[in-house]
């Protein structure tokens, strides 16, 4: 406590006229005060251990790998879904996620036609039409932890009127009974020849 105190009194410069000696001295209290400090605060209060985060588990299963995840963003703006793409590669980017491709299928329209008049006037009609544009994102090689927090993450910020698709690839162990073929196992059969 005394050693703090001593070394605070004489960094504060009162003692000694300003110099490369003093700024020197400065230096090296503030090195010394700081490490005492850590010291001393951790002992004047009893030590807790430090508390888990009750958000983070940790499991001995294995981590479930993708060999793709495709998402498949369906909206009735064109704006709208290409502001959407910009977001979701750049997220994919920030989380160091490989993006396989991004492309636009082909749009659907539909279109219903409707007669103008009640009655009659045949001729006289109406046509109204939904165009539904389409944008696919496809990511390969995720792991299953990543590809939840990213889904988290884009499926939040998911503009109004626009829906989004998911089809995740998973990657497999080979069961045992296939990793052997069938032919190494069976019995060998003899062959007899019928002379006739």
């Amino acid at each position: 406590m005394a050693a703090g105190w001593l070394c605070r009194r004489l960094c504060q410069g009162s003692a000694f006229p300003v110099s490369y000696a003093s700024r020197i001295m400065q230096k090296q209290c503030f090195l010394l005060n700081s490490s005492l400090g850590a010291r001393l605060a951790g002992s004047h209060v009893d030590t807790q251990e430090p508390k888990a985060n009750p958000l983070i588990s940790i499991s001995d299963e294995p981590e479930i790998l993708y060999k793709r995840l495709s998402l498949l963003v369906k909206g009735h703006d064109k704006a709208v879904l290409d502001s959407y793409e910009y977001f979701a590669v750049l997220a994919a980017k920030e989380l160091g996620i490989s993006i396989e491709k991004v492309y636009n299928p082909p749009k659907k329209i539909e279109r219903l036609t409707l007669l103008k008049s009640v009655h009659i006037y045949k001729k006289h009609r109406v046509q109204y039409e939904m165009r539904t544009h389409y944008l696919c994102l496809e990511l390969k090689y995720i792991t299953g932890s990543t590809a939840a927090v990213y889904l988290e993450y884009v499926q939040r910020n998911l503009p109004e009127g626009v829906a989004m698709e998911v089809k995740k690839t998973k990657i497999e162990k080979v069961p045992e009974h296939i990793k052997e073929p069938v032919w190494d196992t069976a019995p060998q059969v003899e062959e007899t020849q019928v002379k006739s």
